[in-house]
C-alpha cells in the first residue's frame, strides 16, 4: 500500500505531502491546477525519464518519495534478492532526486540502478494512465493483455519457447551460410589450408612477441647501451688515475695505515671496504653485460624478421599471439566441415526439422493455454462490462494459430472482438469501440486483474474519459467495488466518481508572492460535498447544487454499505 507521496521543487509544486488511506482515495481539482504532476511525480519516483524543465524555477533540485507499508513475501523476497534494506515496521522508501544533467535514486537510503526500480515498481503499483486505454485499438496489444492473466502459466513455456528458438534461428543462419557452390567451397578450403600452413609454419609461442620485441629493442640500441656501460665501468673502475675504484683504494690505505692507532676506525675501515667490494660486483657485472652486447648483423636480421612475422601475423589474423594460436583450431573445424560438406549440411537439416517439432509442441501448449484464458477472460469481462451499463454487450477474444509462422510468443494471433449494442455482429475492438467505450473495458479489465493479481495500489488517471451519466455512476459503483480490497488512487472530473471517495483530496493552484503554487490538500466531509458541488454545477454554487451533492454522497454512502 501506498502510504504516502512527498514531493519538493518539482513544477508548480513548492513543497506537498499526501497521506493516503486505504480504499478509494479520489483527487480532484480545476483543469490545469496540476493533477497530473501527481501521476508524474509518482512516475518520476518509480523511473520515468525526467523532463529538463521539471525542476521548479530557482531551485537546484527537485525530489519525489514514496513511502509503502509492504507485506507480501515475494516483494520482501524481491528486495533480499537485490540486497536491499527493508525497514523494520515493513516500509520502503523510494526517494529519486532529479538535478540538472542527472539524478539518483535510492531505496530505504541505498543508490539502485533504473532497472532495479522498474522491476520492483512493476510488484507495488499498476497505473493507468491517461491514455492508456488507447493501447487497446491495436491489436498487436491484444496478445500481450491476454496472456498477462496467465503468466504463471504461460511464462515457463515461453522460455523454455524463447531457448528453443534462439537455437533454431543460429541453425537457420548456419544453413543460410552454408548455402554454397563447388566452385566457392574449393577456394574456402584452399584458402583455409594455405593460412593453417602459415601459422602452423610459423611455429608460435605464446608470450613471444614482447620477449622478441624487448630483445630488438636492446640490439637496436646497442651501441648506445655500450657506450654508456663502458663510461660507467671505467669511471667506476681500478685500471685509471682519478677513477673511483682506484681512488676508494687510496683511501683505504690510508685509513688501514692509521686503523691501529684508534679502535674507532674500524667501523670506517669496514665502510670503505664494503664500498670497494661493491664497486668491484659492479665493475664485474657491466663487463660481462658487455659480453651480452656482442652479436653480429645476421643476428639482429633474425631478430627483426622474425618480430615483422609475428606482427603480420597478428595484423592478418588477431591483436593478439594467443588468439592467432587459437585460430588454427577454428580453421581446421571449418576445413573439416567443407570436406565433409554434404554432411554437414544434412545434420543441420536434420537439427533445424527437430526443432522446429519441439517449437511447435511449445507453440501448441501455449495456444492452449490461451483458449483456457480467453474463455476465463470473456466470461469474466461480459459479467464486469454489464456492471458497467453495458447491458447486451457480446465480447469474444479470437485466436488464429498459424503454424507456419511462430515466434518467441507462439503462432497465435489474437484479437478482441466486440458487439456493444444489441443486434450487431461482432467486429474487431480497434474498429468500432468509442473513447468512453475504452474507459470502460480498460476499467473492466483492470478490475478482473485486480482480482488475480497481489498489487497493493491501483491508480487510475481520468479512467473516466467520454463517460457521463448513468455510466459515470456504473463506473464509480465499480471503483468503489475496487476499493474494497485495494488501495485505488483515482483523479476524476466527474461528481459520480468523486461522491465514492473513501478520502478525497483538493488539488488547487493558488498566486503567492507573485509565484503560481500548486498545493494538495485532504478534504473534510463537508469540503469534500462543496468540491462535488463545484464539480456538479456551474459559476456559482447554489443550495440547490449543494442539496444534490449531498444526496449524491448519501447515495455513495449507501451503496458502500451493501
Amino acid at each position: 500500500m501506498l502510504i504516502s507521496l512527498h514531493v519538493k521543487n518539482l513544477a508548480l509544486v513548492e513543497e506537498a505531502e499526501i497521506i493516503f488511506t486505504e480504499g478509494l482515495n479520489i483527487l480532484t481539482g480545476e483543469t490545469g491546477a496540476g493533477k497530473s504532476i501527481i501521476i508524474g511525480s509518482i512516475n518520476l519516483a518509480l523511473g520515468a525519464k525526467a523532463e529538463k524543465d521539471i525542476i521548479r524555477s530557482g531551485a537546484e533540485y527537485a525530489l519525489v518519495e514514496l513511502t509503502f507499508a509492504v507485506s507480501n513475501p515475494e516483494i520482501i523476497n524481491l528486495l533480499e534478492t537485490m540486497d536491499l534494506p527493508i525497514e523494520d515496521d515493513g516500509y520502503v522508501i523510494i526517494q529519486r532526486k532529479i538535478m540538472p544533467g542527472r539524478s539518483i535514486s535510492k531505496i530505504n537510503g541505498e543508490a539502485i540502478t533504473n532497472t532495479q526500480l522498474k522491476n520492483l515498481a512493476g510488484r507495488l503499483l499498476d497505473i493507468h494512465g491517461q491514455h492508456e486505454h488507447q493501447t487497446l485499438l491495436k491489436a498487436a496489444n491484444h496478445r500481450e493483455i491476454l496472456d498477462s492473466f496467465g503468466a504463471e502459466a504461460l511464462l515457463p513455456i515461453k522460455d523454455e519457447l524463447k531457448q528453443i528458438y534462439t537455437e533454431y534461428l543460429a541453425v537457420n543462419r548456419e544453413l543460410n551460410k552454408e548455402g554454397l557452390e563447388e566452385s566457392a567451397r574449393k577456394r574456402e578450403m584452399e584458402l583455409l589450408e594455405f593460412e593453417i600452413r602459415e601459422i602452423e609454419n610459423a611455429s608460435l609461442k605464446i608470450g613471444e612477441d614482447e620477449f622478441i620485441e624487448k630483445e630488438f629493442h636492446r640490439m637496436n640500441n646497442a651501441g648506445k647501451i655500450r657506450e654508456a656501460i663502458v663510461s660507467a665501468h671505467c669511471v667506476t673502475g681500478y685500471d685509471r688515475d682519478g677513477s673511483a675504484g682506484s681512488e676508494i683504494g687510496r683511501a683505504l690505505k690510508e685509513i688501514m695505515a692509521v686503523a691501529a692507532m684508534d679502535d674507532n676506525l674500524s667501523s670506517l675501515t669496514d665502510q670503505l671496504n664494503d664500498i670497494d667490494a661493491l664497486l668491484n660486483d659492479f665493475n664485474r657485472s657491466a663487463a660481462d653485460y658487455l659480453s651480452t652486447l656482442e652479436f653480429d648483423d645476421e643476428q639482429f636480421i633474425t631478430i627483426e624478421n622474425r618480430l615483422n612475422l609475428l606482427n603480420y601475423l597478428k595484423s592478418k589474423y588477431q591483436n593478439t599471439l594467443e588468439g592467432v594460436i587459437n585460430l588454427i583450431e577454428e580453421k581446421n573445424t571449418r576445413l573439416s566441415v567443407l570436406a565433409d560438406y554434404e554432411n554437414y549440411r544434412n545434420g543441420l537439416l536434420d537439427k533445424q526439422e527437430k526443432l522446429s517439432d519441439e517449437i511447435l509442441e511449445k507453440c501448441r501448449k501455449i495456444s492452449s493455454v490461451r483458449k483456457e484464458l480467453a474463455e476465463f477472460l470473456q466470461e469474466n469481462l461480459v459479467k464486469a462490462l454489464i456492471e458497467l451499463n453495458f447491458p447486451h454487450l457480446r465480447f469474444e477474444t479470437r485466436i488464429e494459430s498459424d503454424e507456419e509462422s511462430f515466434n518467441t510468443e507462439g503462432f497465435d494471433q489474437i484479437v478482441f472482438m466486440i458487439a456493444p449494442n444489441l443486434g450487431e455482429e461482432l467486429k474487431p475492438l480497434s474498429q468500432i469501440a468509442s473513447g468512453g467505450e475504452l474507459s470502460r473495458i480498460m476499467l473492466a479489465l483492470k478490475t478482473i486483474k485486480a482480482g488475480i493479481e497481489d498489487k497493493g495500489t491501483l491508480i487510475f488517471d481520468e479512467i473516466d474519459a467520454g463517460i457521463s451519466g448513468k455510466t459515470a455512476w456504473k463506473v464509480a459503483e465499480r471503483l468503489g467495488i475496487l476499493g474494497k480490497n485495494h488501495q485505488v488512487i483515482c483523479i476524476t472530473h466527474l461528481p459520480q466518481i468523486a461522491a465514492m471517495a473513501d478520502t478525497h483530496f483538493a488539488i488547487k493552484k493558488d498566486v503567492v508572492n507573485e509565484r503560481t503554487l500548486t498545493t494538495i490538500e485532504k478534504m473534510s466531509e463537508k469540503e469534500s460535498i462543496s468540491e462535488l458541488g463545484r464539480l456538479l454545477g456551474g459559476e456559482e454554487i447554489t443550495e440547490t447544487v449543494l442539496s444534490n451533492a449531498m444526496e449524491m454522497k448519501e447515495l455513495a454512502l449507501e451503496f458502500k454499505k451493501k
